[in-house]
């Protein structure tokens, strides 16, 4: 008889050498524990290949799941994932402590759930890989600011002054430059040295943010889903990519509010008890549990949609009474409304128009009358933000309002 004859699942617990195993049977009783090695890719392909074809296997959510859910995808096992935070707060309502061995046999428990609660979205390796890559974008644009802060800082430090308003922009660079050739009495040899490195890492890091924007836009023609993203206002090469890797399969959102909800963007409150109409509704708050970088991204592209005027601009202005007030909340209402045209747009694989389609029941001479309307509202937008940009300063800067590249 095999040693797996009587299990049906098991729970891992998950860690970068090793991993402990914990089998159950149908009825959930524990049957056996193991202890996998993961540095010997072969010995450990060996292992799995001896487990049950087709059995579950539940892995915790954390850091480094990928690579080994592929091996056991590979080895004929069903995988799940489980979320991280709800598993403790159950261990931790259960009173139980936290060992490797308890930790895998929680997990193994997770399958015999009513419902699948505990479950989150295993991205599939391609969604993975592209998360890598834009994620080491975003660590080079991380180290590229943490590079030119330094260089302000040696500024600073030894008061060295100048009249640009960008110092590493084209007049800045060729200042920084003849610095690092020249010399300054101001500077000793070691900070010299000091700004020398700065300015040959900033290059270095340029040079690596150029090869992976060179490789974005190659794979604008090899990516429809790209190309679909970037025609919604505030969405460029960068931030359409962004948005692939972070989202992955839209499927996994039945409408736009679940992924509003994902991307912290959808509105929540702290009450409790009978509604009050007389009073707007207690902690009202964005979500903390979610995607991050989708929040940045949709702020982002809002930041640009304004920038391109029409019902953009529009509705920016319309909560923040013309960018006098509140601007941060007609931002976030400028996303929200961002991630539900996204989410149109990728789900129905049309690419976004200003002009919306003639509706049923809607004639042509109506559709027409209100894209005039809403052409009439861009221009108006249009020629405010020209106003802005010739003489009116940006409040609390006392600099002029200058358009920003579109992100």
């Amino acid at each position: 008889m095999s040693e797996y004859s009587k299990v049906t699942c098991n729970g891992m617990d998950v860690h970068y050498k090793f991993s402990k195993v914990t089998f159950r049977d149908a009825q959930g009783h524990l049957v056996r524990r193991e202890r996998l090695d993961h540095p010997d890719r072969e010995k450990l392909r060996q292992r799995l290949s001896q487990w049950p074809k087709g059995m579950p296997v539940v892995l915790e959510a954390s850091f480094g799941w990928g690579w080994l859910s592929d091996l056991m995808e590979e080895a004929g096992l069903e995988v799940h994932l489980s979320n991280c935070y709800k598993v403790e707060r159950m261990r931790q309502a259960r009173g139980e402590v936290k060992t490797n061995d308890k930790d895998a046999d929680l997990i193994s428990q997770l399958p015999f759930e009513a419902t699948n609660w505990w479950e989150v979205w295993r991205a599939p390796k391609e969604v993975r890989d592209r998360r890598e890559q834009m994620r080491y974008r975003a660590d080079l644009v991380a180290l590229q600011t943490t590079t030119k802060n330094r260089t302000h800082a040696l500024f600073h430090r030894h008061g060295i002054f100048h009249e640009f308003s960008d110092l590493f922009g084209g007049p800045g660079r060729k200042f920084l430059v003849d610095l690092c050739q020249n010399g300054s009495p101001d500077l000793s040899g070691e900070a010299l040295n000091a700004l020398r490195g700065q300015v040959r890492l900033l290059d270095h890091l340029r040079g690596q943010l150029t090869d992976v924007l060179l490789t974005l836009r190659g794979q604008l023609e090899k990516t429809p889903l790209i190309r679909l993203l970037k025609s919604v206002n505030g969405f460029g090469v960068v931030l359409a990519h962004v948005l692939a890797a972070e989202i992955g399969e839209i499927s996994r959102f039945p409408h736009h509010r679940a992924l509003a909800s994902y991307s912290l963007l959808a509105p929540r409150s702290n009450d409790t008890g009978e509604p009050d109409r007389d009073q707007a509704p207690k902690g009202r708050r964005l979500g903390r549990r979610g995607n991050r970088t989708l929040k940045w991204t949709f702020i982002e592209a809002a930041h640009g949609a304004v920038r391109s005027g029409g019902r953009w601009r529009a509705m920016f202005d319309r909560v923040t009474d013309g960018g006098k007030k509140d601007r941060n909340r007609g931002y976030i209402k400028v996303a929200r409304e961002l991630v539900k045209v996204i989410h149109a747009v990728w789900k129905k694989g049309v690419p976004y128009t200003a002009t919306p389609p003639v509706r049923p029941g809607q004639s042509q001479s109506q559709s027409q009358s209100q894209s005039q309307s809403q052409s009439q509202s861009q221009s108006q937008s249009q020629s405010q933000s020209q106003s802005q940009s010739r003489g009116t300063p940006r409040s609390g800067t006392g600099q002029p309002f200058r358009p920003m590249v579109q992100a």
